[in-house]
């Protein structure tokens, strides 16, 4: 096989890749061996190495200890449904991050005072080191971790009251908007921004990922009179979930 200017290593990557798509290499097929793809696409073994890198690092396949590079099931990706519109009253925090009616699952919290970074008090609009809560959220589907989503709320605004800690108290669990009600702060606004990054080794370990997954972030704020009352990392796996979103047309 003849290679034009492109890095012989992306060529090979390219070719097997295109075997995958089509279906030559099937779903937990092995993938051909460093010394066969040296054999057919007269390459060194570095670019063989690096080729499968590649496609690892694509999440087309996967190294099992022991046996070899095998082939990845390719999920079919569900919807995670996002909305501008929340409720009142009756939320929870699955359902303000999952807003698609019929949507049901479950979900972990734990909460920690902390001190503000430079990068969430820039999002919160208050000075670094002021004192925050920080809750980390494991939400699951059936069973299975779904989305990460890890929030911080100022202390100057939910200290010393009620709805201090998210999920305890009368109003835990009932999300942003109602809890801040509770203690006459109205949420008017919500803001936010998706992106995409590899994925953290700690949240690919929650999420069932492997290394060099990439992950949607969504970045939201909650918004009182112009003042952030709430911050929050969504984070999802972009292989198996694509982010929704349901907005009123007013």
């Amino acid at each position: 096989m003849t290679f034009g200017e492109q890095p012989a290593y992306l060529r090979v990557a390219s070719d097997l890749r295109e075997k995958i798509v089509n279906g030559s290499l099937p779903p937990h097929t092995r993938l051909p061996s460093q010394a066969r793809i040296r054999e057919e696409y007269g390459v060194s073994d570095t670019v063989a190495l690096e080729a499968r890198k590649v496609l690892m690092a694509e999440g087309l396949v996967e190294g099992r200890s022991g046996s070899g590079t095998y082939v990845r099931e390719r999920p079919v990706p569900r919807r995670i449904a996002r909305s501008g519109y929340r409720p009142t009253t009756g939320t929870n925090p699955f359902r303000q991050e999952q807003a698609a009616d019929g949507a049901r699952g479950t979900w972990e919290s734990s909460s920690e005072q902390e001190r503000a970074t430079v990068e969430t008090a820039a999002r919160l609009g208050i000075a670094p080191g002021d004192a925050v809560m920080r809750t980390r959220y494991v939400f699951r589907d059936a069973g299975e971790s779904m989305m990460l989503s890890t929030s911080w709320e100022p202390l100057a605004i939910t200290g010393r009251t009620p709805v201090m800690l998210p999920e305890e108290g009368p109003l835990g669990g009932c999300g942003v908007v109602e809890r801040m009600a509770a203690i006459d702060v109205v949420v008017d606004n919500v803001v936010e921004e998706v992106g995409a990054r590899p994925g953290l080794a700690e949240e690919l370990l929650e999420l069932g990922g492997v290394p060099g997954h990439v992950v949607v972030v969504v970045e939201r704020t909650y918004y009182a009179s112009g003042r952030a009352v709430e911050t929050a990392d969504v984070v999802v796996p972009a292989d198996r979930y694509r982010v929704a979103y349901h907005l009123p047309v007013r």
